[in-house]
């Protein structure tokens, strides 16, 4: 105030002339304000008239040979462009809708988990799954745990590995795929490798966009079967897997079926597991042609009598047994955790009725089965008889899985029915109670399969 005083008079009516104008001035821009809330409160309610009307009365309007109106048709002008946009645009997603989920609504995400051991056709069976397009299937990617983390057998380390291979199962489940960085050897650089084991066996690893371009110099040692690809890139292929509708693991390196209870709880995960048996007398001739060097004490023995057969092997066999029937009834007897997510199945009914198995898996599973399949199976069941090799899936399904009937000497087919009765019984193995049985093509080691092994 007293500074105020101290001015000049002619600088005191300028102060009092702009604070004048000052209020004048808010007050314009306020009364401006309100005239622009008006005419835009206008327009949206012409908008919301024209919206409401039928698309006929739309057409008509624009149809209409009148002198436009230069700013509100040129309103309506834009308002119906966007309104087309928006519609192609609601098409296209549709579209793309249903390529990636196809023409049926897929349902709740599963998880289906096939459970076996080597040589019991768990490749084959595996491509039902790897073959349905909303899928994503990994073939035996606990093959690097087990390169790279050495257990012994039996006891403490037993359960250690059981629970590292369940807690990395877990982690692919959920389409974590970077948890294998931990175990691929070399170690992947930047997210990429070209060691991922088996890569041609999953078809969502080889399509677009995980395979990206091949890349001069690299050898990719589990090269895709029918394309040239890049070094797996791990984030391309996690990417995928959340994409797709579902996710399927094949593994044969678990085999104790509790320790799997706390992955069945995960609110996180919807999983069905199928435990696939086969006759152990079809297995051990099966290992001793496609492991041959791990049997030469077996085939020795069975053919020159040259060398013993070592206790610790039949106890090995008679372990495998053991662990497979265990975890078998397991299943079998229901409890709450695991009811509804067990489903028991025999390699010879497969082999014997492709179509119908894989229909009642997919059932269980609670997925639909794609006509991609069915021609998969109708493919690869009807093989040449001698176009069938050690790891193919091309099968001539109905005549190969009693073929090893005709190969096994009558005296492994004894110790391997010692070793394994409890379980030959479980699954309705039958015993071969002679070389003449054995090989007696009209005597059926087989007997019929249960309802009660689908829980």
């Amino acid at each position: 105030m007293e500074i105020r005083r101290a001015l000049p008079q002619y600088l005191r009516e300028l102060l009092h002339c702009l604070k004048m104008r000052s209020k004048y001035a808010v007050l314009l821009v306020f009364v401006v304000g309100l005239v622009i809330i008006e005419k835009e409160n206008n327009f949206i309610s012409r908008v919301s008239d024209k919206l409401k009307q039928s698309p006929q009365a739309l057409v008509e309007a624009n149809s209409t040979e009148t002198t436009p109106m230069p700013a509100e048709n040129g309103s309506l002008a834009s308002l119906q462009e966007l309104d087309a946009a928006f519609s192609q645009l609601r098409s296209h997603l549709h579209n793309v809708t249903l390529q990636l989920a196809g023409d049926e609504d897929p349902g709740p995400r599963r998880h289906v988990l096939l459970m076996a051991t080597t040589r019991t056709g768990s490749s084959f069976v595996g491509e039902f799954f790897n073959q349905q397009g909303s899928i994503f299937y990994l073939f035996e990617p606990l093959w690097h745990i087990e390169r790279t983390v050495t257990f012994e057998p039996g006891g403490a380390n037993a359960v250690g590995s059981a629970l590292v291979y369940r807690d990395v199962l877990k982690q692919l489940l959920l389409c974590d795929l970077y948890i294998l960085e931990s175990f691929i050897l070399p170690a992947p650089e930047g997210h990429l490798t070209p060691f991922m084991f088996r890569r041609g066996s999953s078809r969502s690893l080889c399509e677009e966009p995980v395979c990206t371009p091949s890349a001069k110099k690299v050898f990719e040692k589990y090269h895709c079967k029918n394309r040239r690809c890049g070094p797996l890139n791990i984030t391309l292929a996690a990417e995928a897997c959340r994409r797709k509708q579902h996710v399927a693991l094949k593994t044969v390196r678990i085999r104790q079926l509790e320790f799997l209870q706390p992955l069945v709880e995960d609110p996180r995960l919807d999983v069905r597991i199928i435990q696939l048996v086969r006759d152990p007398r079809a297995v051990l001739a099966s290992r001793m042609v496609a492991f041959s060097g791990k049997y030469e004490t077996w085939k020795k023995w069975a053919s020159e009598r040259e060398a013993p057969l070592r206790e610790e092997e039949v106890q090995r066999l008679r372990g495998n047994c053991e662990s497979i029937r265990l975890s078998a009834e397991l299943g079998l007897r229901r409890p709450g955790w695991l009811r509804g997510r067990y489903m028991l199945v025999r390699y010879e009914d497969v082999a014997r009725a492709p179509l119908q198995k894989a229909e009642e898996m997919y059932r269980f599973a609670g997925l639909p089965l794609t006509p991609q399949v069915e021609e998969w199976i109708g493919k690869n069941t009807q093989a040449p008889r001698d176009g069938s090799g050690v790891y193919s899936t091309r099968k001539n399904s109905s005549e190969q899985f009693e073929k090893w009937r005709f190969s096994i000497p009558f005296k492994l087919a004894q110790v391997v029915q010692d070793a394994c009765a409890p379980a030959m019984r479980l699954f309705g193995y039958k015993l071969a109670s002679s070389p003449a049985a054995l090989a007696n093509r009209s005597f059926s080691l087989l007997e019929e399969a249960q309802p009660s092994w689908v829980t």
